[in-house]
């Protein structure tokens, strides 16, 4: 069997763009000096670091001095958490995410319910998308933070941020999103939006892993992260990575010049996918809004064959096609809950074990999308004869 190599996890990472690691070399080599330094060494790392905070800012419409540099998206999303909660407990200790956040969210949350904070958990409909009737019912004066994502990891689906974002400046509460998922493939504006603080990370977008950075809008009330030579304003010391910053802001360059044109390839070749996916299989079925979605992400299910994905996904990777259940980071929960996010938009648990999320990207061809719907046809059909002819018949798709 010849075996293919086509990869279509890019909501779990992406590969680095040649550019963006050429344009990251000569900071290992040349360019190496500590930004903290008074000399030229330093000097010049000083100038690439504010280069990149200038470029970061514009591709969300924020002031540079408003980025601040993290290790990643789960780092600037427990600092915003943590760090809101503590700098603003003599106002109240009521924090509102959504039910579908990323665990780095959930699980904060629930370290913070330890420390006596209380959280309320925002519902979804089918789609996953967030009820803003039931956010204006459960915010009161001790709310200090609301937290929604901008677009889902495991269904793709795009919150409504800028409605969340007048609501929440409405009754003066702070609002953050992560933006990791996001950030690079559809537009974002920090004051359209409405947006006190917005995690973005480097490594959705073709930079590098290990890099990310924090939108704190000037005068929003954060406690600092980490306390030492005080870099990042005295907010997050640490010596600046500073080959990686200058990857990531290449990264995002990138991507706000190509985002028109990938935005229309990528949802033409999903809709191909959609088409090719719903005249084959009268058992299948999307989760997640049908079109307010991340244009390269669909997540898909298959009615009696719930129970089968990783038997699916690893017959997949046998024929070299990389595809993923929910998230990349679920793989780590040893306990293989069925997904919140999928309980949280009508899924049974079974359902919710069942589904698997196809995510193209800048370097995915149409090529590869025919190579993986023949695959998926035959890998389907393998599947399908363990199972009555009951468990095929066609359901209403969500």
């Amino acid at each position: 069997m010849h075996k293919h190599n086509i990869y279509l996890d890019n909501a779990a990472t992406t590969c680095v763009d040649e550019r963006v690691l050429e344009s990251m070399l000569p900071a290992f080599s040349l360019d190496f000096g500590n930004a903290s330094s008074l000399h030229h060494f330093g000097t010049r790392a000083k100038e690439l670091l504010e280069k990149s905070r200038t470029t970061i800012a514009q591709c969300i419409v924020a002031n540079p001095n408003e980025v601040f540099f993290t290790s990643s998206g789960t780092e600037s999303n427990n600092w915003v958490l943590k760090g809101i909660a503590h700098a603003n407990q003599h106002k109240g200790r009521h924090i509102i995410v959504s039910s579908i956040e990323h665990d780095c969210i959930l699980n904060t949350c629930e370290w913070l319910n330890d420390e006596g904070y209380y959280i309320t958990y925002l519902p979804v409909d089918s789609d996953g998308i967030v009820d803003l009737e039931r956010l204006k019912e459960v915010i009161n004066p001790k709310t200090v933070l609301v937290s929604v994502m901008h677009a889902n990891n495991e269904i793709g689906t795009i919150e409504p941020l800028e409605k969340i974002g007048q609501i929440c400046k409405e009754r003066n509460i702070y609002f953050h999103s992560d933006a990791c998922q996001s950030f690079g493939k559809i537009p974002i504006d920090v004051n359209k939006a409405g947006v006190d603080l917005l995690t973005i990370n480097a490594h959705k977008i073709y930079g590098p892993k290990g890099i990310g950075a924090l939108y704190i809008r000037k005068g929003v009330n954060l406690e600092a992260l980490l306390h030492g030579g005080g870099q990042e304003a005295g907010l997050r010391s640490s010596t600046e990575n500073i080959p990686a910053i200058v990857g990531f802001a290449k990264a995002a360059e990138l991507s706000l010049q190509e985002m028109k044109s990938e935005e229309i390839r990528l949802s033409l070749l999903r809709k191909k996918m959609v088409d090719f996916v719903f005249s084959n299989f009268p058992n299948a079925y999307i989760n997640g809004h049908h079109s307010q979605r991340l244009p390269g992400h669909l997540s898909l299910g298959f009615h009696g064959l719930e129970g089968e994905t990783i038997r699916l996904l690893l017959l997949l990777d046998e024929m070299g096609i990389a595809v993923s259940a929910g998230s990349a980071c679920s793989s780590n929960d040893t306990s293989h809950q069925a997904s919140h996010v999928l309980q949280a938009i009508g899924l049974n648990p079974f359902e919710a074990r069942g589904a698997i999320r196809v995510s193209m990207g800048r370097f995915t061809t149409e090529e590869d999308i025919d190579i993986f719907m023949n695959s998926l046809s035959k890998t389907l059909k393998s599947l399908t004869s363990i199972f009555s002819d009951n468990s095929m018949i066609s359901c209403a798709q969500r």
